[in-house]
């Protein structure tokens, strides 16, 4: 499908309390979030004070004041040991990490009889251990989609050291979403009876898009284990573990709520689990272990993939950090940055040259169907040439905007709505044996090697897209030479 003709080619921006008064009139639905706002001022009011735009929540969530003082109260007033142990300060600590481990399998509606919480340093490290310890073998199938994260992506080599075939489902431009016919196609071609993982993220981190969570049934109906990549998907949208049942569910909580950095979580169902084998062992995650004996036994659940010491003076500040959510409420939140989003796409995608050229060019829907609040996108001058990403965040940053540019760990993305060969790839990997990213951005000068992403979150308001569009207004008409 093509993205449609914008006819008035007035691309004029208003004064912000003009052009507010219109977005709220044509989005009633926004006055319901209006709780956001008041918020904002209270509890993340250092983005005001220090005069911030902050437009790059897919990079992080921001943490509330509250969040902060709810976790200093809490060690300031207790004491709290090692939970290898059994001693009153060590009992104090365990106590804490069961309650914050049965809050994760709560906030997403995880049945305990289903599903185990792993505590992870992130949502690579999530990744990581499903990679390392899936049984692939040389009959193996690992299936994943060309919008995944690189550790997504990085399973592949776990995979094929084992001798699993790897196979990509492509997305298709220019909304970038899967080709569903090749996906159903490598969905039935597996051998049911062996080990075969099919990864996918609920929502790319590069474009935005949302993929439908019934794929999950359907893979299984064939045979496959799933995972699905949830970390850009969760701060802004519901995930309920007892509508859709995947094995495996990678997470960060930064970017969620903000605070704390350092922990996510592998949720993996019970069965799955099962199938897991550790390549090693670490502290914490044994039973026994023995050197004379040359012997080693893992803990059953979670604790078996948790290594070494939990990182348990920070694991409150998780559930803290989830209660702060449960009580804004995921509905307001998800209203919040579609009606924002909305707004922003159409804006972006009207502005014109005077030559009736776009200046912007958006990599997936140009509409809030299927989408979430993360937009990619690349700017272009009157002659169509593409303007340096590191250029627009370079006059982003001078007004305080924080975005994102370059590909977002998201190759396959990226490769796809750059419009980057096979061949132009083998060219570049073939001029050096190690190749860094400035070498990648000279073979390839002609040619845009990153984009700008532009990502609305918990506290995002009108005016913070007001201003990202009012910097987009200041590239209009400029040859790219002067930029």
């Amino acid at each position: 499908m093509s993205q449609p003709e914008i006819k008035n080619l007035n691309t004029s921006l208003l004064t912000c309390a003009v052009e507010k008064a219109a977005f709220l009139n044509a989005n009633p639905r926004f006055q319901s979030t209006s709780k956001l706002d008041i918020l904002r001022a209270t509890d993340y009011f250092n983005l005001n004070r220090l005069g911030q735009i902050y437009l790059d929540y897919t990079g992080g969530g921001l943490y509330a004041d509250s969040q902060l003082k709810a976790h200093l109260n809490l060690l300031s007033e207790n004491i709290f040991g090692n939970p290898h142990s059994t001693n009153p300060t060590s009992q104090a600590a365990t106590r804490l990490v069961d309650s914050a481990r049965v809050m994760v399998l709560n906030f997403f509606h995880a049945d305990p009889a289903e599903y185990v919480c792993v505590f992870t340093p992130n949502a690579s490290g999530a990744l990581k251990l499903v990679g390392e310890s899936y049984p692939f073998r040389s009959s193996s199938r690992y299936l994943l989609t060309y919008d995944n994260h690189n550790s997504v992506n990085g399973i592949r080599e776990f995979a094929r050291s084992k001798g699993a075939s790897i196979h990509y489902v492509p997305v298709m431009l220019p909304e970038m979403h899967l080709n569903a016919e090749e996906l159903a196609c490598q969905l039935h071609s597996a051998e049911v009876s062996e080990d075969n993982l099919f990864a996918y993220p609920a929502q790319s981190n590069f474009s935005g898009v949302q993929h439908d969570l019934d794929w999950i049934a359907k893979a299984h109906a064939c045979g496959w284990d799933v995972l699905l990549d949830a970390a850009a998907f969760v701060p802004t949208n519901q995930l309920d573990l007892s509508q859709v049942h995947p094995d495996f569910v990678s997470l960060s909580f930064y970017k969620i709520f903000g605070y704390p950095t350092g922990v996510g979580a592998l949720i993996v169902s019970r069965k799955a689990l099962a199938k897991l084998q550790r390549p090693w062992f670490a502290g914490g995650t044994i039973t026994v272990a023995s050197v004379q004996g040359d012997r080693h036994f893992l803990h059953q659940g979670a604790e078996g993939f948790e290594d070494g010491t939990l990182n348990y003076l920070t694991l409150p500040a998780v559930e803290i950090g989830l209660r702060h959510i449960q009580k804004i409420g995921y509905e307001m939140i998800h209203t919040r940055v579609a009606c924002l989003s909305g707004w922003l796409l159409e804006k972006l995608f009207a502005l014109r040259h005077s030559n009736g050229e776009h200046l912007v060019r958006i990599f997936g829907p140009i509409n809030t169907e299927r989408r979430g609040g993360t937009l990619a996108m690349n700017f272009y001058d009157p002659a169509g040439h593409f303007i340096d990403h590191l250029r627009v965040e370079a006059r982003a940053n001078e007004s305080n905007i924080s975005i994102r540019t370059g590909c977002f760990c998201n190759p396959g993305d990226g490769e796809m709505a750059l419009g980057l060969s096979v061949n132009e790839l083998n060219t570049c990997f073939g001029m050096k044996p190690r190749m860094e990213y400035q070498d990648f951005r000279t073979c390839l000068m002609d040619k845009s090697t990153g984009a700008v992403r532009i990502s609305l979150g918990l506290v995002s308001t009108f005016e913070d897209v007001y201003a990202m569009v009012k910097l987009a207004h200041s590239f209009l008409d400029k040859p790219f030479g002067e930029i």
